[in-house]
């Protein structure tokens, strides 16, 4: 899930590369996204190549490529969002460790909360969980990382979902679905696919987002 600034930003660029063949200049893009300085759309870049959404194209001025599209695009508009604008926070539970390796038993009762921006999460329920072990690296989420979870009962193939495996033990893990079986995959060589019977698995939800303290 991308934040307003990135969404406005990749909104701005799309429609330039869709109506002028361009991306608009870096003052343009200031004015777009009512950001003060350049280095902040530098930042904004940075975040959406790094995300997978834009590529820039070598030796070209203002030469960037959209790679793909933020959910539900269609629906988004540029919202102004200014750089001193106090933000509205939601909390959300903040429970036990999942495992990101070998599943452990989940830790859902507490009363620890965290607090998130309201425009990073949609309509539905949420909750957070704290990453242990390293066998999501490749997809970017490390041990101690905190995931923030979209309650969902399903999701499509691919989807980096909570796991319940039966009824007591969680993981994090890639979900893909076949005929009379379903694979949790991790995204590190080091840890195996895992596959169980359908009876055996129900997913909890789906990741939304990730967060990491430096």
């Amino acid at each position: 899930m991308l934040t307003q600034q990135q969404m406005n930003l990749f909104i701005a660029i799309d429609e330039s590369l869709k109506k002028n063949g361009v991306c608009p200049s870096f003052e343009e893009m200031k004015e777009l996204v009512h950001l003060k300085s350049k280095s902040g759309i530098h930042r904004l870049i940075s975040s959406l190549e790094e995300r997978g959404f834009i590529r820039r194209l070598p030796n070209r001025a203002r030469a960037l490529e959209i790679i793909k599209y933020p959910e539900n695009y269609k629906e988004r508009k540029i919202i102004e969002v200014t750089e001193i604008s106090p933000l509205r926070m939601v909390s959300i539970p903040l429970y036990g460790k999942i495992a990101a390796g070998t599943p452990i038993a989940a830790i859902a009762n507490t009363t620890e909360t965290m607090s998130i921006p309201a425009g990073m999460l949609g309509n539905g329920n949420y909750y957070a969980l704290r990453v242990e072990g390293d066998s999501m690296i490749n997809a970017g989420i490390n041990s101690g990382d905190r995931v923030i979870i979209e309650e969902a009962a399903d999701a499509p193939n691919g989807t980096i979902v909570v796991a319940l495996i039966d009824n007591e033990e969680v993981t994090l893990k890639y979900l893909y679905k076949k005929e009379g079986s379903i694979a949790l995959k991790p995204a590190n060589p080091n840890y195996e696919t895992r596959i169980f019977a359908p009876d055996r698995v129900r997913v909890q939800g789906k990741i939304a987002m990730l967060i990491r303290s430096y």
